[in-house]
């Protein structure tokens, strides 16, 4: 534990515990298909996809199919989208992971910000998107808590401030990243962290999200903390909780 006690300077420690809340999509209801056939022809089996039409013969008709490259990817529309790729389970997935649980700000000084990052990922399939929520309070010692910035805001020093954003920054320091879809994903910062340079942090609030099944899309929170010359010197601790809940 590192105390200091000159009235203007503290160390600084958030723990970040997760939490996943699964909405639940119901799926009812039994498909079956008939032969395609007319006077002329007959298909005893049809699918579609590629190589899978069978007995498609008739003594006037026959039938043949090529199996070529598949196409992979998403397509999308306001109204749809479509993932083109090998057979998969339908059944819907929602994962996430985080790049270590603590995240340490060292000395906290008056005349300069303490700056520190986190990292998590998201990934959902075959829902209609997720939202990621922060819960949880500012480092705080004994009675005295950092003062969260409870609008979006830059850093200040000097000024007592708790804030973070999920996008790349370069004041006060080069700092953070936006989030990274390079695999197919489809998340994004919330409006109130998705400004560089600007800070916020609000207990519950919604800090990233997904309008549809995403692939892996990795978020890396930054996080500024400013003291005042009168802060309390001491060892101050924090504990964030980040609720991911898939959208049906």
């Amino acid at each position: 534990m590192l105390v200091r006690s000159n009235g203007n300077r503290g160390y600084g420690k958030l723990l970040l515990p997760v939490l996943l809340i699964l909405a639940t999509m119901f799926i009812c209801g039994q498909v079956s298909a008939v032969d395609m056939s007319s006077n002329g022809y007959k298909i005893g089996e049809s699918v579609v996809g590629t190589s899978d039409l069978n007995q498609s013969s008739s003594a006037s008709y026959q039938g043949t199919t090529a199996a070529g490259a598949l196409a992979i990817g998403n397509s999308s529309s306001a109204g749809y989208q479509v993932e083109a790729g090998t057979k998969t389970t339908p059944d819907p997935t929602l994962s996430f992971s985080i790049s270590g649980a603590g995240v340490n700000f060292g000395d906290f000084t008056p005349t300069s910000a303490t700056t520190a990052t986190a990292t998590f990922s998201v990934i959902n399939y075959t829902s209609y998107g997720y939202v990621v929520q922060i819960f949880g309070s500012p480092p705080s010692y004994g009675s005295h808590t950092i003062s969260p910035m409870s609008t979006r805001g830059p850093s200040v020093s000097g000024s007592e401030q708790f804030g973070i954003n999920l996008v790349a920054n370069t004041l006060p320091v080069a700092l953070g990243a936006n989030p990274n879809n390079g695999q197919f994903g489809f998340g994004s910062a919330a409006a109130n962290y998705s400004a560089s340079n600007q800070y916020r942090f609000v207990n519950g609030d919604t800090i990233a999200i997904a309008p549809k099944s995403s692939g892996k899309t990795i978020y890396t929170m930054s996080y500024i903390i400013n003291v005042g010359s009168l802060t309390p010197g001491g060892q101050y601790n924090g504990n964030q909780t980040l609720v991911i809940t898939g959208t049906y």
